[in-house]
């Protein structure tokens, strides 16, 4: 049997025609917490409608990674921990619906409550829940989670911290936030805060914690054996104390996940074909049609599954450093998008099987819509008339080529952006009034064969130009420095968005976030225009007016010409070993890999 998505439409639908709308507030304790309107699932729900209640236990699975680990501790800047730790071996108050755009529901909390304007939010843990060393998860970690996670944690908690006015114990087992920013949000991603133990770093730091006195969680799974930079194997806890939670029933059915690390992703699918890894998710549509006719997928040993998905295109691409010149001047990165060749690109390294992101929400209802802004979106736009490129009033679309190696009507145009903003082609070189020649550096991942083969496309065509071009390869540990540093001119970019876009969009395109150090906005865009958009997402207090304020700040992003967008992952593509089972009815967010292991279960 195919497996199904939800219907977004009628969710949302849901979320609009639902009397107690966003601009009340949860009058008492709930069970859960929804966005915009209620949540979907009632009070008495017995499991997520896309798990399996009655999948089996058991079974050890492997995955694997690139690159390499030195830190067991996701919630600090230093180190490079595996990015699977965060979800599989902690856990928040809430616990998060993908079924619905954005709805939590109890995990560590048994109830919410909040203000009919959620200027506070006020959780009551369960008298069950404890860390995985037995001792109980109380007030007192929760209260100190957010401390210090705002303080010493990773900057991507900062900016949440900030906005908290204060917190303290209201009972026993109840902890109260009140926030100085009005933010209908802020409820919300405080229930996915992760909690962790606040005895464990009485004496020392959790900042300084790697892969030594790394932190105690609550989760399902506890960390097992590793070797750092190699392989780490996460264990199911027989002791767990959330197995009858209705959030957790027939998730996180596997005794055993163990990662391993490759040095580059070819390396990594030679040892699944090999049968030493047990899944991979696999993003080239050209190689996915062509290159899995192996022995083992030839036998039915593995399987090949496509999982559909309902969510945003996101944005997927090469990021243009605008915090550097000539990068800052728009006609410049026009040009660079106008040389990039996505078509012939495409041709030649998928055959044409895979579309292009047309913007940052493409693929959703929260998509810019083609033409002109019309009604409430022109009226957002209106004000930063003057501040935007006029595309992003009148339309804009990516330009498209004629499939050639060569589409010479790009590159003349590209040639004439470039005349425009001050560089000619002097002596074989694109040069400025200085005579200074247009150099540009791409850096990426050793382990990025795909980016790598398509940058080797694009520099041809930018050094045909006169552009001279170079890129530099590092390891995980040092793109990680080079980016969180902004040290780079060009890089690739994978920013995954939601179907209910929140605060994190201002970690990701806020101006503030150009220049904090380790922040996700690698093009360093600082726009008042797509600033106050967010802020208009934030304060909506219907789905009509957040839809309409997303749109505009699609409309922002896109035309602001910040990452040349290349291919849309509109399905999810994960092969498998047979034994690797999943539900038949999956949630619309389809194969997040945070959250897909969890899902699936081991039947002979």
């Amino acid at each position: 049997m195919k497996p199904v998505c939800f219907q977004l439409k009628s969710v949302f639908k849901a979320a609009t025609t639902v009397v107690f709308l966003a601009g009340s507030g949860i009058a008492e304790p709930s069970h859960g917490i929804a966005m915009y309107g209620a949540p979907a699932l009632p009070a008495d729900f017995d499991a997520l409608p896309y798990a399996n209640s009655d999948a089996p236990k058991g079974g050890r699975i492997v995955t694997g990674n690139t690159g390499a680990f030195d830190s067991l501790n996701p919630f600090v800047l230093k180190g490079n921990a595996p990015w699977q730790l965060r979800f599989f071996a902690y856990e928040s108050l809430m616990g998060r619906n993908r079924g619905e755009p954005f709805a939590l529901y109890g995990l560590l909390a048994e109830t919410i409550e909040t203000a009919p304007d959620r200027s506070w939010v006020e959780f009551t843990l369960r008298p069950e829940a404890q860390f995985s060393d037995g001792s109980p998860v109380t007030v007192e970690d929760v209260i100190w989670s957010y401390e210090i996670l705002g303080t010493e944690g990773h900057p991507r908690y900062h900016g949440f911290w900030k906005q908290v006015d204060s917190i303290k114990a209201t009972g026993p087992r109840s902890v109260r936030l009140t926030f100085n920013t009005e933010d209908r949000e802020l409820a919300l991603i405080a229930g996915l805060r992760p909690i962790l133990k606040k005895a464990q770093y009485a004496d020392v730091s959790l900042a300084d914690a790697t892969l030594e006195n790394y932190p105690i969680g609550s989760a399902p799974y506890v960390v097992g054996d590793f070797e750092p930079g190699r392989n780490l194997t996460l264990k199911r806890d027989p002791n767990y104390w959330g197995h009858d939670v209705p959030f957790r029933r027939g998730t996180n059915n596997y005794d055993e996940i163990r990662i391993d690390f490759y040095g580059d992703g070819e390396v990594m699918f030679e040892s699944f074909k090999a049968g030493a890894i047990s899944y991979v998710r696999e993003f080239n549509a050209e190689k996915w049609a062509n290159q899995y006719d192996f022995p083992a997928a030839q036998s039915g040993d593995v399987v090949k599954s496509d999982i559909p998905h309902q969510k945003p295109s996101g944005i997927t691409g090469f990021a243009l450093n605008t915090r550097r010149a000539p990068l800052d001047d728009i006609r410049v990165r026009d040009a660079l998008t106008h040389v990039f060749n996505f078509e012939y690109i495409n041709d030649t390294l998928t055959g044409g099987r895979q579309p292009r992101i047309s913007s940052y929400y493409s693929g959703s209802v929260l998509a810019m819509q083609p033409g002109a802004a019309q009604g409430r979106v022109a009226e957002l736009l209106a004000p930063f008339a003057d501040s935007l490129p006029s595309e992003a009033i009148s339309g804009y679309a990516l330009p498209q080529s004629d499939g050639s190696a060569r589409d010479r009507r790009n590159l003349r145009r590209a040639i004439k952006l470039l005349n425009d903003a001050g560089w000619d082609v002097v002596d074989g070189k694109m040069r400025n009034a200085s005579g200074k020649i247009l150099a540009l550096d791409i850096l990426l991942r050793q382990t990025d064969t795909q980016n790598k083969a398509i940058v080797d496309i694009w520099r041809k065509s930018l050094e045909g130009l006169g552009i001279e071009v170079s890129v530099t390869l590092v390891d995980n540990a040092q793109y990680t420095q080079r980016t969180a540093s902004f040290d780079f001119d060009i890089t690739s970019e994978r920013r995954a968005l939601s179907l209910s876009p929140g605060n994190e969009q201002r970690l990701y395109w806020g101006s503030d976030a150009a220049t904090q150090l380790g922040s996700r906005n690698l093009a360093g865009i600082t726009s008042p225009a797509a600033d106050a958009m967010i802020t208009a997402m934030l304060t909506s207090e219907t789905q009509e007016d957040f839809v309409t304020a997303t749109r505009a700040l699609d409309r922002i992003l896109t035309s602001g010409r910040y990452v040349i967008p290349i291919w849309n992952y509109s399905v999810g593509r994960i092969a498998h070993r047979r034994e690797m089972r999943f539900p038949d009815t999956l949630p619309i967010y389809g194969d997040g890999a945070d959250w897909m292991p969890q899902l699936w279960w081991w039947e002979e």
